[in-house]
């Protein structure tokens, strides 16, 4: 998902309120794609994407399948999950050490043999739920290096004052494959089998990998590199617990990631045991999410600040919808309200993701985005079993609404906190005929109760 894309010098942001260093803003939605290096990259990552997408449907179901349970395929997503939350934190020093483009090369490769592996097992009918298990696991192991070196790469193909469209960009990217991916996987899987969802996932890496192979290296914004030594990991939690700007979008996106977020227990769950449909209506529950993600992207590409008041916002939202698609009881409705669930799911991530790039320096990003990948899909060991067991046992109306329940409350507990310590007090009057409930500085509270 610099301390302004800008120099090491830019006064930190207020806690509430986290704002780009001073620059030119994007031009249009998709200003980011003039830079040649940024849209090879674009093009690269919406084939895998597609591909990716197309392999978690396929493994949700696959396990599914073998196993009858929510709780395997909350285990599945653990261990895809629980490389980045053991080692998370050592792959961002490594990131900050490395040149970004070769370690990148390396773990998408990693990444494209692990899945043309899975569909090997998977076609000649050899696929035990281990397979599966260990698969996932190894996808973690190589997104440990990965996840950092994209977010931290993109600064460097598009420089700092296209940070935030291209950030934004990248989550549009990410789930408008979302649209195309599900549904193919959904007609592979009961047309041909889970096996060829695999295999196409695998050959997808090959279009990321010649974008980063056709490259110019002159057209970057070189970063220096952190020099090896000791105690760069506790350096950068040194560097984030001084830092309330950081601090509270990762405390915030750790409970969502571990709770909120575990759609492939959920959506699998209402699909099989509340509905009683089958892939192809779990993947259409993939595709509308991913519309209103891909509107929630584009969203946040025009905007040229990033606000705490937004992140919590949104995340309240989130919850919200999430514990209303809990208890509704039509399986149409419940497809509808996919879509804002990905739209203020999306405002949050992208919301998050560039806040923390922008307020972080250039030479402790790889640490910081690892630390932002740990506490938002790393706590998915923790979280996806359990809502398994509480989706297994209570139901998946329970599960849902416990996950929607725990980022509503997060977000309300942190935005009070933020409130206070901004010095805001929360007002509530009219405006044009209609009832306005916002925070407003204690002053100004003061001055509305003195005119009232």
């Amino acid at each position: 998902m610099s301390t302004g894309p800008g120099a090491d010098s830019a006064p930190a942001p207020a806690a509430h309120d986290t704002r780009p260093a001073p620059g030119p803003r994007p031009s249009s939605m998709f200003s980011s794609l003039r830079v040649r290096n940024y849209r090879l990259f674009f093009l690269g990552q919406v084939v895998s994407n597609t591909g990716t997408w197309m392999q978690r449907i396929a493994q949700d179901w696959l396990v599914l399948s073998l196993t009858g349970s929510a709780t395997a395929v909350g285990v599945t997503t653990a261990l895809q999950f629980l490389p980045i939350l053991l080692f998370g934190l050592y792959g961002g020093v490594l990131v900050d050490r490395l040149p970004k483009r070769p370690t990148l090369m390396v773990t998408q490769t990693a990444m494209a043999l692990t899945g043309l592996a899975l569909a090997a097992l998977t076609l000649t009918g050899h696929v035990r739920v281990w397979h599966v298990y260990v698969a996932a696991f190894a996808v973690g192991l190589a997104a440990v290096v990965d996840n950092p070196a994209r977010q931290s790469f993109v600064s460097e193909m598009v420089g700092p004052d296209q940070l935030q469209n291209a950030v934004s960009l990248n989550g549009a990217n990410f789930h408008s494959a979302r649209l195309i991916g599900p549904a193919v996987a959904g007609v592979l899987i009961t047309g041909v089998g889970t096996g060829w969802a695999f295999l196409l996932n695998g050959l997808s890496y090959v279009a990321p990998l010649v974008g980063l192979l056709l490259m110019r290296g002159r057209e970057l914004h070189p970063v220096q590199r952190a020099p090896r030594g000791k105690g760069q990991l506790r350096e950068g939690l040194r560097y984030v617990a001084g830092r309330p700007e950081l601090i509270w979008p990762l405390v915030l996106v750790g409970f969502i990631g571990t709770f909120a977020f575990n759609f492939p227990v959920y959506l699998s769950a209402f699909a099989d045991e509340v509905f009683h449909v089958g892939a192809g209506t779990y993947s259409l529950f993939n595709t509308l999410m991913a519309v209103g993600s891909v509107t929630g992207a584009l969203l946040a590409a025009r905007r040229s600040t990033v606000r705490m008041r937004l992140l919590t916002a949104a995340a309240l939202v989130f919850g919200t919808v999430e514990i209303l698609a809990a208890v509704t009881p039509s399986l149409w409705l419940f497809a509808l309200l996919m879509i804002p669930l990905g739209v203020f799911g999306m405002t949050v991530n992208v919301t998050a993701n560039t806040g923390i790039q922008m307020a972080t320096e250039p030479a402790m990003r790889g640490r910081v985005m690892a630390l932002y990948m740990m506490v938002f899909l790393g706590g998915s060991p923790v979280g996806a079993p359990l809502v398994g067991w509480i989706t297994d046992t209570y139901g998946a109306r329970v599960g849902l609404a416990t996950g929607g329940a725990v980022a509503a409350l997060a977000a309300l507990a942190i935005g009070l906190v933020l409130a206070r310590a901004g010095n805001l007090r929360l007002s509530v009057g009219w405006h044009r005929g209609h009832p306005r409930v916002r925070f407003v500085p204690r002053e100004r509270r003061e001055e509305l109760a003195a005119v009232a």
